[in-house]
């Protein structure tokens, strides 16, 4: 058994969405979660400056006795796991792969679209991924900008969001696509408003569920799964810390069963 805390981040409150998952499976768990929101979105960022920014909260974690690290970000699992796991021994998960592996085990007529920031999208992390598992698939990726501004804006549902999602996602009805990967964590925050623009036979794929499966597997087979019956979730921010607790009243509440023990802001360096 370890006690050590699971360390889990993101660019801001999305990965929360992955913490509420995490929360549900393994409720003994301590959770050490990094929002990085002095410089959200990470989705407009160049392939470096994610690097940078993730190993820096990487490094921070692993200072913090974390036992396992969770990207909580599509757009860094996208981008910087890859390098993360080469030079860290600690293990590091990213989102990307539970979710293409449970859109392929739902999809019917191998038709799946994905949903995720220009980065994700440009990096084709999903596309080559999922063709890789099943060359036959028909993949159709499309970039939602502005779905991240959305949610750390605390603009969740209404009008606005809903003509947004239509002029991203409105085309999806008139394809054989069945299942479509919400790429990312921020994206399950406006699920509603996403179902709402799609016809009733296209399914989502939330990767933070099928991540945390991923995770419940691996504190088993590491045998590093906690004795405790009730962990506690302790969020560190980079930015207001005022902010962050009015977004999460005004984003999160509604949608997810969260509760956070502790908000702190840290520098990063």
């Amino acid at each position: 058994m370890d006690n050590r805390p699971i360390g889990v981040f993101d660019s801001g409150v999305g990965g929360l969405t992955v913490v509420n998952a995490l929360h549900h499976d393994v409720p003994g768990e301590d959770i050490y979660y990094v929002g990085d929101t002095a410089r959200v979105p990470y989705g407009n960022k160049s392939s470096n400056l994610i690097k940078q920014y993730s190993e820096e909260i990487v490094k921070w974690l692993i200072k913090k006795n974390c036992k396992m690290i969770i990207v909580a970000c599509n757009t860094a699992s996208a981008l910087a796991v890859d390098y993360l796991k080469k030079k860290y021994s600690i293990p590091i998960i990213g989102v990307i792969d539970p979710g293409v592996k449970y859109a392929i085990e739902m999809t019917k007529s191998l038709s799946i679209g994905v949903l995720g920031t220009n980065a994700t999208i440009q990096s084709d992390s999903y596309g080559s991924r999922l063709k890789l598992i099943n060359p036959n698939l028909n993949i159709l990726s499309q970039a939602c900008p502005l779905f991240v501004p959305l949610v750390e804006e605390g603009l969740v549902s209404g009008e606005i969001p809903r003509l947004i999602a239509k002029s991203y996602i409105g085309h999806f009805n008139n394809t054989d696509i069945d299942t479509i990967i919400l790429g990312c964590t921020h994206y399950p925050i406006l699920k509603k408003t996403i179902s709402s623009i799609l016809n009733n036979k296209i399914k989502l794929v939330d990767s933070g569920n099928a991540t945390s499966n991923m995770v419940l597997k691996s504190l088993y087979k590491d045998n590093i799964l906690s004795d405790r019956t009730n962990g506690k979730i302790h969020s560190f921010i980079t930015d207001s810390k005022n902010t962050f607790e009015r977004l999460i009243k005004k984003s999160l509440n509604n949608a997810f069963n969260i509760n956070i023990d502790s908000i702190n802001r840290i520098e990063l360096s």
